[in-house]
């Protein structure tokens, strides 16, 4: 996969899984400090920010663009088990193995209860500005998103469909 799908160029084919404490640490001190709020905040800032370069592309290329996009994603993530089928009007991700949930189930960390809202939150903001939308379902290590062109009719994502993670 083209490295210019993803918004970090990295050297390795694969990326550091200890990462994954990083991340889990970040969202707790935010978690603590600012709430549910301010977490859910910082995920939309990731994803409107720091994944800018992701919606570019997702933009200019539509849903192949979605779909290349996760497989060269999932692609340098250790540990990851995902599989992504692009259709005629959808993106569908079938996360069979989360590798941040597994590595830091592995490890035996305390894992934030709400970190697979990430999924939505991020992705959503990423989604936005290329015309599509998100919805997941699952969580706890195993989830289904699927991405979709914005259209009023579709609900709103439940937050309650995505299930909170557990050590």
């Amino acid at each position: 996969m083209p490295a210019s799908l993803l918004p970090y160029h990295d050297t390795k084919p694969v990326g550091a899984a200890d990462f994954y404490f990083a991340i889990n640490a970040t969202f707790r001190f935010i978690l603590k400090r600012f709430g549910k709020q301010g977490l859910r905040q910082y995920w939309r800032d990731l994803g409107s920010q720091y994944f800018a370069p992701v919606s570019v592309i997702w933009k200019t290329r539509g849903l192949p663009g979605v779909a290349a996009y996760w497989n060269a994603f999932f692609a340098a993530e250790p540990g990851a088990a995902a599989k992504v089928a692009l259709r005629r009007d959808s993106v569908v991700v079938e996360v069979k193995t989360c590798p941040a949930i597994r590595h830091l189930r592995k490890h035996r960390r305390k894992i934030v209860p709400c970190f697979c809202q990430q999924c939505f939150f991020v992705n959503e903001a990423i989604a936005a500005p290329a015309g599509l939308t998100v919805r997941v379902q699952g969580g706890n290590g195993r989830c289904r998103q699927t991405f979709l062109p914005r259209n009023p009719a579709i609900p709103n994502q439940k937050i309650s469909a995505i299930r909170e993670a557990a050590c």
